[in-house]
C-alpha cells in the first residue's frame, strides 16, 4: 500500500472513530463514515467492507495507542509499585472520561455481533493484561515491594474491577473519590501502602 493510500486509510479511522464515540456501534451505517469523511461510498469499499471492519480496526488502533501512551510513560529505573500505579492512574484516567470514549459503542459491538465471537480482541486484551499484571506482580514480590500468594488471582480480580468500574461509568455513574477507594483497596491488598 502506498503512502497515500495508508495516510487515506488512517484517516478513514480516525473519522469512524469519532463516528462511533458519538452514535455507538449499534446505529452507525457505511453511509455515516462516508458523510463523515466527505468520500465516495466506492473510495470507502476500496479499504473496508463493513462497519465491523472499520470497527475492529478501530478498537487494534486504539488498544496500540494506549500501550504506547503506557509504555512511553515507564521510567527506566520504575519499580513495580511505580509501574502499577501508574497503569492505575491511567485506567482512573479512562474511567472518568466522560468524552471522546469507545466504550458504549464496544459494549455494543461485542454484544451483538457474531464476528466479535471468533477474534474477540476485548477478551485477548484482558487475558494480555491479566499476564502483564500477574508479571508485575511476581516482580514486586520478588523484589519485596508486594505481599500476594496468589499473583495470578490479584491480576484477574485487578482486572475485574476494572472491567466492572467500566460498565457502571457507562450506566450508573462514577466519581473520582469511588475509584480511589477501590484502587486504594487493590494496593492494601498487595501489601502498598500510601
Amino acid at each position: 500500500m502506498g503512502e497515500k493510500s495508508v495516510q487515506k486509510r488512517k484517516f478513514i479511522l480516525d473519522t469512524a472513530r469519532k463516528v462511533f464515540m458519538e452514535k455507538g456501534f449499534k446505529r452507525v451505517t457505511m453511509k455515516d463514515i462516508v458523510e463523515a469523511c466527505d468520500i465516495s461510498r466506492g473510495g470507502l469499499y476500496l479499504y473496508f467492507n463493513s462497519t465491523e471492519e472499520i470497527f475492529l480496526e478501530v478498537l487494534r488502533m486504539e488498544s496500540e495507542e494506549t500501550d504506547d501512551v503506557f509504555s512511553d510513560n515507564i521510567k527506566e529505573d520504575a519499580t513495580a509499585t511505580d509501574i502499577l500505579m501508574l497503569f492505575l492512574k491511567e485506567q482512573k484516567k479512562e474511567l472518568l472520561r466522560k468524552e471522546d470514549t469507545l466504550t458504549q459503542a464496544t459494549y455494543e459491538f461485542y454484544f451483538e455481533n457474531t464476528l466479535s465471537k471468533k477474534d474477540n480482541i476485548l477478551k485477548k486484551q484482558f487475558e494480555s493484561a491479566v499476564i502483564i499484571i500477574q508479571k508485575l506482580i511476581e516482580a514486586g514480590v520478588e523484589g519485596g515491594e508486594f505481599y500476594c500468594e496468589d499473583p495470578e488471582g490479584a491480576a484477574r480480580n485487578i482486572m475485574l474491577v476494572l472491567e466492572g468500574f467500566k460498565i457502571s461509568a457507562q450506566t450508573i455513574g462514577v466519581n473520582a473519590e469511588s475509584v480511589d477507594k477501590q484502587l486504594l483497596y487493590i494496593l492494601k491488598s498487595l501489601g502498598v501502602e500510601d
